[in-house]
């Protein structure tokens, strides 16, 4: 099942067990190839992936951002190439122990305490949480009764959060989780987006945001039409891109 958040008043943060080994990693991508109606999006797509912390995926629009996260994921099938996690090929079991936040947030058409349920009920989780804690350290407990699509935008994207970490993933996708949040919602999250990292679940996300991947990222993953331009430490590549795309990229120019 997949999720989505955003954020207002700063809840107490939904943590996993502290650990220094992430039983998924590494991350192994060889040769990725996908398309749609015979046009090439991801090509020839090489990415290794061994260290904890946030990766930022990053590149102008239509690079192949989002379609990567989602290949990663398995909510994509590519058309050749391999996905590898602990060397081990990308399966359903692999995937219950990942989770997604998208953008938008996806929400169930229930109450904020029914979206909770589905995930402890339905769903292999590994979480000891009630779904009062959970809504209490999401700062939503008492909304629970409401319905979850009638939450401000912020509180539907924190109640998508806190859901996903209710799986206990030891891998969280985030596909531009802020980009239609306000400045000091944006950084409620990313507070929330530290303490997760520092609990030990790898963090892939996607964002355009060159501020919030200067204060988040470990290393950056940098995307031009559908390949892999470079992947490097976060400061070396927002100091000294080595591209003329990821040049033009972080000076705001256009990239072609």
């Amino acid at each position: 099942m997949q999720q989505s958040m955003r954020c207002e008043p700063a809840p107490n943060i939904l943590l996993m067990p502290e650990t220094n080994q992430n039983s998924q990693l590494p991350l192994k991508v060889s040769e990725l190839c996908f398309s749609v109606a015979q046009k090439q999006l991801v090509s020839d797509f090489n990415l290794e992936l061994n260290t904890q912390g946030l990766t930022a995926i990053m590149g102008p629009n239509g690079a192949g951002k989002s379609l990567l996260l989602r290949l990663l994921h398995g909510l994509l099938q590519a058309d050749s190439g391999g996905i590898e996690w602990n060397r081990q090929s990308l399966d359903i079991k692999t995937r219950q122990a990942q989770a997604m936040v998208f953008q938008k947030p996806v929400l169930l058409r229930r109450s904020v305490a029914a979206n909770i349920d589905f995930v402890l009920q339905h769903c292999q989780t590994t979480s000891r949480k009630s779904r009062r804690e959970i809504l209490e350290e999401a700062g939503l407990y008492e909304q629970h009764e409401q319905p979850a699509r009638l939450l401000s935008g912020g509180e539907q994207q924190r109640l998508a959060l806190a859901r996903a970490l209710a799986t206990a993933p030891k891998i969280l996708f985030l596909d531009e989780p802020t980009a239609s949040i306000d400045p000091s919602t944006t950084r409620q999250i990313e507070h929330w987006l530290e303490r997760i990292r520092e609990s030990g679940v790898k963090l892939i996300m996607v964002t355009h945001d060159i501020g919030q991947a200067r204060r988040l990222a470990s290393d950056v993953v940098f995307m031009h039409r559908g390949r892999l331009l470079e992947h490097t430490n976060a400061k070396v590549f927002f100091d000294t891109p080595k591209s003329s795309q990821a040049q033009a990229y972080l000076s705001g120019e256009l990239v072609v």
